[in-house]
């Protein structure tokens, strides 16, 4: 049967790509790339040399029906983002939607993203939580936060390097500056942290350094007792 194939790629470590993603990268007829020179290192590595087309945010909405069209010729393909596991805040899901509505099978391997080592290692309570990727940058960002005040569910949020320091200003504000937080950034590389304690502690600590890498923040829900009515 026809299909797409979606790979996760490793968020740091090369060594946490799986076996399968590398057979089925091998395998495909073309890889779709978040950003081909990213994903070209990682073929490299792995003596991959299938071709690679570019595919991303800017053109996702052009070109999937014809990838579809293309699958339903008898072309694999294999999707992959710069890192970690397609669709999850990066592209990917307008794809999957227009295989989806033209009854393509969509096979996704397990393997890397970032929220699920930054969430057990928070050490808050991953029984029940929400994903909330990227918050808005602007228009509708404070209405999402508002929004999110009675939230009981622990919260898991993307963020840039350059906006964290705001952003945990932002969650004091709407949730409390006691609340708990905890900041993992550069998950599975060399310089690998995850910070933890009250939203004024971990503000001031990364307040004092230069911050660099991919952000994960994760945050105790509110209590139930303390729900604002």
């Amino acid at each position: 049967m026809n299909k797409l194939y979606v790979v996760p790629t490793p968020i740091g470590n090369f060594g946490d790509i799986t076996i399968r993603a590398i057979e089925v990268l091998k395998q495909v007829d073309i890889i779709l790339a978040e950003d081909t020179r990213t994903t070209s290192v990682l073929l490299k590595h792995f003596n991959i040399e299938n071709k690679l087309v570019s595919h991303h945010k800017f053109n996702e909405h052009k070109t999937a029906q014809n990838i579809v069209e293309k699958i339903q010729a008898g072309i694999t393909y294999a999707l992959v983002s710069d890192a970690g596991t397609p669709a999850i805040s990066d592209p990917g899901f307008l794809l999957v939607r227009t295989c989806v509505e033209n009854n393509i099978d969509i096979e996704c391997l397990p393997g890397a993203t970032a929220f699920v080592p930054a969430l057990v290692n928070s050490g808050l309570p991953n029984d029940r939580f929400c994903f909330e990727g990227f918050l808005p940058q602007k228009k509708g960002r404070q209405k999402r936060l508002k929004q999110l005040t009675d939230e009981t569910r622990t919260m898991i949020f993307y963020e840039s390097p350059f906006r964290l320091i705001k952003t945990l200003t932002q969650f004091s504000e709407f949730f409390g500056c006691d609340r708990r937080v905890s900041v993992s950034r550069e998950i599975s590389k060399i310089y690998e942290e995850s910070v933890r304690g009250t939203i004024t502690e971990v503000v001031a600590y990364f307040s004092e350094k230069k911050v660099k890498g991919e952000i994960v923040i994760v945050v105790k829900g509110a209590d139930e007792k303390n729900k604002k009515s």
